[in-house]
């Protein structure tokens, strides 16, 4: 059985870590199954992903602890950089890549979460990046995206003494977007994702790229970095149709039609 698994819905991808009797630990063979889905997404039809695990108890309960016992230093080097390309990618996707986390979201699971663009969970999320206990640092990106998402002093507290926090609390100090029951996490990714999907995909992967890249340097070469990012949407039909549409509204509201945007 695939560890990692794919479907489509309209233009929305769904790709399900699963590996439920594992509670989806991530082992080399699951990091190569997802660089492979990544690679298997339309992009000419397919405008928004949800990442999700199997079953009801785990999203990703951490990299597999079975298979990292045994590694020398150099092989440890090399599976935190198996990890930190993958989840890499996942952060510079062309497209947006929302999280739902469903269960424990801890070490590697918190970060894979935290290398999509949005994370939403259910009730019955917890997070942690418990490493320290183990002997170990945080490997795939966790000790720089933590502090990036919520401050250095909350990120420094919870790697430090590889305490677990609940949903509530990640909502509080901005590690989620939002809580959702359990059977309505889906949904309601589902729903964002379809959200994304109807807007213009030249326009939304730009602002993914603005952001991201935007983030990384200071501030005066980040709007530099939108300005040009902002000029070249001029070209796209995207632009032409949907301020012509909105020129209409404003005109006369009965000559208003559905923008059926075209993909990227």
């Amino acid at each position: 059985m695939s560890f990692v698994l794919y479907e489509t819905e309209g233009a929305v991808g769904i790709i399900t870590i699963n590996r439920p009797e594992a509670l989806n630990a991530l082992n080399s063979a699951v990091l190569d199954e997802l660089n492979a889905v990544l690679d298997g997404v339309d992009l000419d039809s397919i405008r928004a992903l949800v990442l999700t695990g199997a079953g009801e108890k785990s999203f990703i309960a951490g990299a597999d602890i079975g298979e990292m016992s045994t590694l020398t230093k150099e092989e440890g080097e090399a599976f935190g950089k198996k990890g930190n390309d993958v989840f890499r990618r996942i952060e510079t996707f062309p497209i947006p890549v929302i999280a739902a986390i469903n269960g424990f979201a801890l070490g590697g699971g918190n970060e894979i979460a935290m290398s999509c663009d949005i994370r939403i969970c259910s009730e019955n999320a917890v997070f942690g990046q418990p490493e320290v206990g183990l002997g170990i640092t945080p490997g795939f990106g966790g000790t720089q995206r933590l502090a990036r998402l919520v401050s250095p002093g909350m990120a420094k507290q919870l790697i430090y003494t590889a305490l677990n926090i609940k949903a509530d609390e990640a909502y509080r100090i901005g590690l989620v977007n939002a809580v959702y029951p359990q059977a309505e996490l889906m949904d309601a990714a589902k729903k964002l994702a379809g959200k994304i999907a109807m807007n213009a995909p030249i326009a939304v992967r730009g602002c993914k790229k603005a952001i991201n890249e935007g983030l990384e340097v200071g501030m005066d070469e980040a709007i530099v970095i939108e300005e040009k990012i902002f000029g070249g949407c001029f070209e796209s039909e995207d632009q032409r149709e949907g301020m012509a549409n909105f020129l209409r509204k404003k005109d006369d509201p009965a000559k208003v039609k559905h923008v059926a945007f075209k993909n990227a």
